[in-house]
């Protein structure tokens, strides 16, 4: 692989792994497509250099590949993948890719159309049948662990503008564990750095402990500080700033399409 198109490919390529295991739900499953995408630009360079953004050209590649093996999900390891699994395959075709693509990943509508190969209107159309079925879809109780007041209380509403229900808002790793003893939430959305200079991460690892499932939306202002391979990642990540409808995406896809994986060592 000549080295320019290394160098495109290593910058973005956190940013695809992010996107696969959000897609897939499942790390493992997400990394081997990811693999597999760079094995697909090694054995023929043309389908990288045949877009001119090296981002989207990468995750064109990807979706050439994922296209190719008939968009599997990954291996439903425990009784919230299975109801969310099942909830996947009453979603119109293609919408959650256009979504992904368009609000986690921030690529613009004609981009969109690129990676999957559609044409512009047809993107915009996918995310708006993505957005109005992932409201209908799943409503329950989300803990917010956000140490900023202004943010938290931004975040909330926008989750109880989705029809969700605040258990509560935690600003300390202590706090957070106190609240999830408390209520029992279906989802967490967790900061990664917290008032008293405790990790969010560790915050949610604590709660996992107490509970077999919950699914996780991380929200960071440098996500290239964990999206390194060198551990388990987080399937949902949204980086500061973030937009009102990245949040509502994320939530509505972590309920709907429930991740457990955390950033447990």
């Amino acid at each position: 692989m000549p080295t320019d198109i290394a160098g495109a490919v290593a910058a973005n390529l956190p940013y695809l792994r992010r996107y696969a295991r959000a897609l897939t739900g499942s790390q493992d499953t997400g990394d081997r497509y990811a693999a597999a995408t760079l094995e697909a630009i090694l054995a023929e360079e043309a389908i990288f250099n045949s877009v001119t953004d090296p981002k989207v050209a990468l995750f064109h590649a990807f979706h050439l590949v994922w296209a190719s093996s008939g968009a599997p999900l990954g291996d439903a390891t425990g009784s919230l993948e299975t109801r969310a699994q099942d909830h996947m395959a009453e979603l119109t075709p293609n919408t959650r890719e256009a979504l992904l693509l368009h609000t986690i990943e921030g690529f613009r509508y004609e981009e969109v159309a690129t990676i999957m190969q559609i044409d512009k209107r047809e993107a915009e159309e996918l995310v708006e049948i993505a957005l109005r079925e992932m409201e209908k879809s799943v409503a329950g109780k989300v803990m917010i662990i956000e140490d900023e007041a202004i943010i938290a209380m931004d975040i909330r509403a926008i989750v109880e503008e989705l029809g969700h229900t605040v258990t509560g808002i935690a600003r300390t790793r202590t706090e957070a564990v106190e609240l999830a003893a408390r209520e029992k939430p279906d989802l967490i959305l967790a900061d990664i750095q917290l008032a008293d200079n405790s990790s969010g991460i560790d915050a949610v690892n604590d709660i996992l402990g107490q509970f077999d499932e919950l699914p996780v939306v991380f929200i960071t202002a440098f996500p290239e500080r964990l999206l390194t391979g060198e551990r388990p990642e987080p399937a949902f990540l949204i980086t500061k700033p973030y937009t009102e409808t990245q949040v509502q995406s994320a939530v509505s896809q972590a309920m709907f399409f429930s991740s457990t994986e955390t950033l447990l060592a």
